[in-house]
């Protein structure tokens, strides 16, 4: 029988051959597609920083000490932007650690089963140990077929990407956050600090030089993306205080008993930690303190998964707004720092471990793509 497939697989081989370089070159295509927004951004910076120092601060600028202020502004503004948008771009996502994997038994027993219970009778055995509450909408366990892992809670499989994680994620949130906020804050020092040339340029009151030109298109960009920045900022900080992923958004967690759209949301303080860390020294900087290891969650569920394993001593924590039972499957540490706050927790037992800043796997990500 073996024998058998492999005759007749034997004319097609060229047709996949030829199927598997095409595939290749659209891949490389897509991959130089991607790098365009990278690289438009970058051409905007260079002619903004050229425009911005040479033609309005070093040629245009009469007033010494008003080129020394926002020389220097400047640079600072620009420094922190770039050093944002780098760690943006370059900090890359990475898959769901191994206990996530199936064995290789599970595997086998996952192929032999025909789909339906029997198969997610394997899942719920391979998943009774791991730290995830969502569930798909039928209510079953959240398994990526492609990667053969059981999918983490707010993970999903990246159609760019082409494996589990997310091109802005877990690892990078903070690095983007920063970037909308410190392009935002550099377009409108650029427009501010513009604007009195830009008049002077309608009322003649500049010479005919290039420069002016310069100073009127730089207002313009600078004005305009101010605009966009500053609603997609915006949104971004309403997701932060929610402790919701776009996609979220548009489609709740669904747990195992329903769905619950704040089912992630911890209160504004909570959700505001989990994103930038406890130590604030660091909250405006573009290095990694991001709260967890992006695997696991503090949620606040509205019922108990039966199927998790109980806590420590067999006690739970509940919510005091909700009155619901916390998960009684125990969250990794640097987790459940979130929840020993005793201003937003009430204690029935033993309080959960103090955990540490969630430095171990920082390249671990959670949904944010389609």
């Amino acid at each position: 029988m073996r024998c058998g497939k492999m005759a007749a697989a034997a004319p097609s081989a060229p047709a996949a051959g030829a199927a598997g370089g095409w595939g290749g070159v659209r891949r490389r295509c897509q991959r130089l597609l991607y790098w365009v927004p990278v690289l438009f951004i970058s051409s905007i910076l260079c002619w903004s920083y050229y425009a911005y120092v040479t033609q309005l601060c070093l040629l245009t600028m009469t007033n010494i000490g008003e080129k020394v202020v926002c020389l220097v502004a400047y640079h600072i503004f620009f420094m922190l932007f770039v050093w944002s948008y780098w760690k943006t771009i370059f900090t890359l996502p990475m898959n769901p650690s191994k206990e996530f994997h199936l064995s290789y038994s599970d595997k086998e027993s996952l192929e032999r089963e025909p789909r339906g219970e029997s198969q997610q009778e394997v899942l719920r055995r391979a998943a009774k140990d791991l730290p995830i509450y969502t569930r798909t909408m039928s209510g079953a366990i959240r398994y990526c077929d492609r990667c053969h892992l059981v999918k983490p809670d707010r993970c999903h499989h990246c159609s760019v990407c082409d494996k589990v994680n997310n091109c802005v994620g877990f690892s990078n949130y903070k690095f983007f956050l920063l970037f909308l906020a410190y392009s935002l804050l550099y377009c409108l020092f650029i427009a501010a600090t513009d604007l009195q040339y830009f008049i002077k340029f309608w009322t003649n009151g500049l010479p005919d030089t290039q420069a002016k030109f310069h100073i009127m298109f730089l207002f313009f960009a600078a004005a305009m993306f101010s605009v966009s920045l500053s609603s997609l900022f915006g949104y971004h900080c309403w997701l932060v205080s929610k402790n919701k992923s776009t996609l979220e958004v548009f489609r709740a967690p669904i747990f195992h008993h329903r769905t619950d759209k704040n089912g992630f949301s911890l209160g504004f303080s909570k959700n505001l930690r989990q994103v930038f860390g406890d130590e604030k020294k660091y909250w405006l900087l573009p290095v990694f303190s991001s709260l967890g290891d992006g695997c696991s969650f503090p949620t606040c569920l509205v019922n108990q998964d039966p199927e998790q394993a109980s806590t420590p001593g067999g006690l739970n924590s509940t919510c005091k707004n909700e009155n619901h039972l916390f998960p009684a499957k125990p969250l990794r540490d640097s987790q459940s720092h979130l929840l020993t706050d005793t201003h937003s927790w009430s204690d029935i037992g033993a309080k959960a471990e103090k955990g540490k800043v969630g430095m171990s796997n920082p390249a671990l990500t959670m949904e944010n793509e389609t």
